[in-house]
């Protein structure tokens, strides 16, 4: 097994080499398709995994991701042609809150369904390794929502994008790239806040982002009742999943994120399965919801979450707005072997406790009126060179369709982001590896006035978003809550 995937690593070393000397002996190709940390071999253990399960190596695969347990899931097609559940992977970090990306350096990972093509694996990341989410798709665009270079990657660092350890990001990456040695195009990436289901579902039910929640809860559905990947696309400012053509129609509907949706009809076989779900879902929420399930916090003051695996590892580590945070699990955690290499500088998510003293616990039933204030932290500069796989999808005519996947949508920023500009100083700084920590607050208790810092962050709140975007998108964010260590390139 190991040798055929050094051969197949020579093979496409030889056929850049060869397009280079065509283009003018572009010899950075060269060395990027001998990457030895690309080109290294799926581990035996997963191997095993695959054969036990009726999985070829080569089959394509699907990526589940669930903030708020800190998990990432590998799915595999079988040999009978539904996907199952290779492994899950505790996530080391993620930063900004529960709820989607809305705009450029609001340090929020994002969250909807998106595609990966080879043009977006990223052999030479400054994290290790690393692949493009594709942030903004055409929805994030259709509602004016920007940012650029968002990541699942190494290094255990985030600032808006999903970080895993070395060690896990090198399988995941070595499991798209035999994916896409065995003609898979794309692979899905599905994120989600957390698991959708009705226990969850009933305790953010007063979450703001909740109509979005329910959007891409369907296609969560489709999924579970099919065990396939579902056909996405937009219309209306809305998702929509395995749409088909009429039964009267002659050609299949074209669908535009900003447009009318055309017209379509959805397989009743998968409709009436998702029916289904839904109605057993909703009356389960509706149950929790009248026994007094409480609500979640919304707003904590917390930048992001980590697996309690990582935190139980770290001194003072924290899980943040992820579960299993409390000292009892962690400690419970603490003899557990931790899946790959936690890095000295990690910073662990902690709570901002002059935010959480201010904000009480919301238990209202109203989910229309977004969070008052934001905090918009520094935004990333990325290079835009071009690796090993984006060569690869180009020459074989891939690549080109998503080519701007990881680039700001060209539609004007949102008015909220137009206010919080003087963050991204922290860019001008090249050497990010210096580990930040937060500053203390003792000092300010003794001061005549109280807590000056959360009335002036409260004044400075940009405007809430506009109507055309779904309700409650904003995340709060603490920008000195977390290290900067981001470099030029991802």
């Amino acid at each position: 097994m190991t040798h055929r995937t050094l051969v197949r690593a020579l093979l496409t070393s030889a056929v850049l080499a060869a397009g280079a000397m065509l283009a003018g002996c572009d010899s950075d190709q060269i060395s990027l398709a001998q990457n030895a940390k690309a080109n290294q071999p799926v581990p035996p253990k997963l191997v095993a995994a695959m054969t036990e399960k009726d999985m070829d190596m080569q089959s394509p695969i699907l990526v589940r991701l669930f903030k708020q347990e800190a998990e990432l899931e590998i799915w595999k097609q079988t040999r009978s042609g539904q996907f199952a559940l290779l492994k899950t992977y505790p996530i080391c970090r993620w930063s900004g809150d529960l709820g989607p990306k809305v705009r450029e350096g609001d340090r929020q990972a994002p969250e909807g369904f998106y595609s990966i093509n080879p043009s977006q694996m990223n052999p030479q990341s400054a994290y290790y390794l690393s692949f493009n989410t594709g942030y903004p798709n055409a929805f994030d665009k259709s509602l004016g929502r920007t940012g650029s270079e968002l990541m699942v990657h190494g290094d255990c660092s985030s600032r808006g994008c999903y970080a895993m350890t070395d060690e896990q990001i090198a399988e995941i990456y070595s499991l798209g790239r035999e994916s896409f040695f065995g003609g898979q195009k794309a692979f899905q990436f599905q994120a989600y806040p957390f698991r959708m289901t009705p226990v969850n579902m009933a305790k953010h039910r007063n979450n703001p982002n909740m109509p979005f929640w329910k959007m891409i809860k369907e296609g969560n559905d489709h999924f579970e009742v099919t065990k396939q990947e579902p056909k996405v696309d937009f219309c209306e400012r809305k998702y929509v999943f395995d749409a088909v053509k009429a039964p009267d129609a002659v050609r299949d509907p074209v669908f535009n994120a900003s447009a009318k949706c055309p017209a379509y009809v959805i397989p009743e076989e998968i409709a009436s399965a998702v029916r289904e779900k839904e109605q057993r879902d909703d009356a389960e929420m509706a149950k929790l919801a009248a026994k007094g399930t409480p609500v979640a916090r919304l707003n904590t003051g917390i930048d992001g979450g980590m697996n309690a695996i990582f935190a139980s590892k770290i001194p003072e580590g924290n899980t943040g707005l992820s579960e299993g945070g409390d000292s009892q699990a962690l400690q419970s955690m603490s003899l557990a072997r931790a899946p790959g290499t936690i890095p000295g500088t990690v910073n662990p998510p902690r709570p901002n406790l002059a935010v959480q003293r201010e904000e009480p616990v919301v238990a209202t039933t109203s989910s229309t009126t977004p969070p008052a204030s934001t905090r918009v932290a520094s935004a990333n500069a990325s290079d835009k060179s071009e690796g090993f796989f984006s060569s690869f999808a180009r020459k074989v005519g891939i690549g080109d369709a998503t080519a701007d996947a990881g680039k700001p949508a060209a539609s004007p920023s949102t008015p909220a982001a137009a206010a919080p500009a003087k963050p991204k100083v922290a860019e001008a700084k090249p050497q990010s590896m210096v580990r930040v920590a937060p500053k203390a607050e003792p000092k300010q208790a003794a001061k005549p006035a109280p807590k000056p810092q959360v009335t002036s962050t409260a004044a400075a709140a940009p405007a809430t978003t506009p109507s055309t975007q779904l309700a409650g998108s904003a995340p709060v964010v603490q920008t000195n809550s977390f290290d900067t260590r981001f470099s030029a390139v991802k």
